[in-house]
Formats: structure tokens, sequence, C-alpha cells
């Protein structure tokens, strides 16, 4: 996997990966690294046959790609994800009225996965695990276009240096966490 995070500027990537169950296959390959279609069947609760298909469609738009050094004989098929991150700008999208209905349902699909990452922990209630558990923010800002980019590249790499942080050996179980930040024009 590369460091860098990939700009998808092709609706026909943006489809691809905006699909629930391939959003969802690129997560636990995000989280728990390479695996085999058996392996993400059974963490997803899915078929291998359809995790297998999904897979060929990510890796046909050069989102995921076979790891065979992982294989310990010619039929196991191990996957791994190309790209560390991927983002998108709406902007690359306009002028084309396809590709813009590709970009909003895409927008639209990932708020809703966002939304029911946080609504699942929430129905779980009580979580003594955690001593600080989670933390939610918002606020308003008044920026110009040029400030709001800057506003997002600091947030994101903020994201990128805690998820790509080399992990302590320290002893300590460490849980998967999901963080999201947006940013959107709105009124009071």
């Amino acid at each position: 996997m590369t460091d860098d995070v990939r700009r998808i500027t092709d609706s026909r990537t943006l489809a691809a990966m905006a699909h629930p169950l391939r959003r969802r296959l690129i997560d636990v390959l995000k989280v728990d690294g390479p695996a085999t279609a058996s392996m993400l069947a059974e963490r997803t609760g899915q078929a291998v046959g359809n995790v297998s298909h999904h897979l060929h469609t990510l890796a046909a738009c050069d989102l995921v790609a076979e790891a065979p050094e992982l294989a310990r004989d010619k039929r196991e098929r191990w996957w791994r994800l190309v790209s560390r991150a991927t983002r998108w700008e709406s902007k690359d999208f306009g002028g084309d009225a396809a590709a813009e209905a590709i970009e909003l349902a895409a927008s639209s699909l990932g708020l809703e996965r966002q939304i029911e990452l946080v609504r699942a922990y929430l129905a779980v209630g009580k979580h003594d695990d955690w001593l600080t558990g989670p933390f939610s923010t918002d606020t308003w800002l008044r920026v110009t276009d040029a400030e709001l980019a800057e506003f997002a590249a600091e947030v994101i790499e903020l994201y990128r240096r805690w998820a790509d942080r080399e992990l302590p050996d320290d002893g300590q179980e460490r849980h998967p966490v999901f963080a999201f930040a947006r940013a959107v024009p709105a009124q009071p």
C-alpha cells in the first residue's frame, strides 16, 4: 500500500467505491489489513462469491489489488488496498450531469455510512471499556473558499497522522475508532 491519498476524479471509480458493500470492504481492509475473500465474507456476513465479485470491481478501478506475496499456495488470493485513503472534490465532476449525479449520490451514501456507524455505537448504550469515550464537536466558521481549503488540509493531515502512525509495542489493546469531519456551507 502506498502512503498517498488517491484523488478520485472519474465517476466510474467513484460509483464503484460508493456501493455500500464495497465501501465496507474498503473499510475492513483499511482497519484489518490484507485479507482473502473468505476472510472478508466472514467479517461482513456476505457470501464469498459476492465478496469476490465486488473485490474484482474494486480492482478494475485500481482501488484494491491482489497481494500474491501473502498467499500460501496458488489457490489462495489475498487482497490489499492500493492507497491508504481516497478523496474527491465535487468540482471535479461539474459540467457532466451524469458525473454530478454520481458524485452527489456518493457523497450522500458516504454521509449515511458515517451516520450509521455513530448510530450503531449509540444504540449499544453504556460502554464501560472506554474511560474517555467518544467525542463530538462542531463549530461555525467564517472563511473564504481558500481558507476552507486550508482548514480541510489541516484536518486531513491530523487524521492521516493518527491513522498512519506506527503503533507502539506497549502491550495495550487498541480498538478501531471511526472518526469523521465535514464542513459544508450552511446558515444557522
